[in-house]
């Protein structure tokens, strides 16, 4: 017998040594996964401990009440991230720069710990987003095709679709929000800001990495 929480760690593991094994993810995106990993585990462990959600079913890889597994829902989106970079040949332009993405990514993250006990300066740091990204652009490729799309949208399509997959996890048990622990329900539409938020530092840390990387290379 294993417990479910043990075996979804396990069967994500395995999938993650096979992406690097068959080349689908390279060395370089492992570290920018294992970063998002222990982003994702600290944000899990501090939240599950104000009570933002549980995870209700037992589990012999639980730390402080929140599953190992936990840390790859936060790792997938950085993969999501760099494949996509990788393979559309994605660029941007207009990008603001590491000071301004840089402690505004750091103040949206703060905010996930800081606003149980001070003021929630969530919409405040969307109005931000808008003004620092106002100017940034996706460019990518399908194909012989270029597309462009502004990164405020890219961002809340992203938060949309990762809101989308949160409710078939949480119908499945997953974890729990405290308003779905007698029955089940729609996660509320709130968690699409805190996703498109959450997606901004996941853009900023992938966007800044891959601007060092290519500039070593030339």
């Amino acid at each position: 017998f294993i417990y479910r929480y043990d075996a979804i760690l396990i069967v994500l593991l395995i999938v993650q040594y096979l992406m690097y094994r068959s080349g689908l993810e390279t060395r370089d995106e492992i570290k920018v996964i294992c970063v998002f990993h222990l982003i994702g585990l600290l944000l899990e462990i501090y939240k599950v401990r104000m009570g933002s959600w549980s995870y209700p079913e037992p589990g012999l890889t639980k730390l402080l009440g929140v599953p190992l597994y936990s840390g790859f829902m936060y790792a997938s989106v950085a993969s999501f991230m760099c494949q996509v970079w990788r393979r559309l040949k994605m660029d941007m332009t207009g990008w603001p720069g590491l000071t301004s993405a840089g402690l505004l990514g750091g103040a949206i993250y703060l905010n996930f710990f800081t606003h149980h006990f001070i003021p929630d300066f969530r919409w405040w740091l969307t109005a931000l987003v808008v003004i620092v990204f106002w100017k940034t652009w996706i460019v990518y490729r399908v194909r012989t095709i270029t597309y462009r799309m502004p990164l405020t949208l890219a961002f809340f399509i992203v938060g949309f679709f990762i809101w989308l997959a949160e409710n078939i996890a949480t119908f499945f048990n997953a974890w729990k929000y405290p308003d779905q622990n007698h029955a089940w329900q729609i996660v509320s539409f709130s968690k699409i800001s805190s996703w498109f938020l959450l997606v901004i530092i996941s853009v900023i840390i992938v966007a800044q990495l891959k601007h060092v990387k290519a500039s070593r290379s030339i």
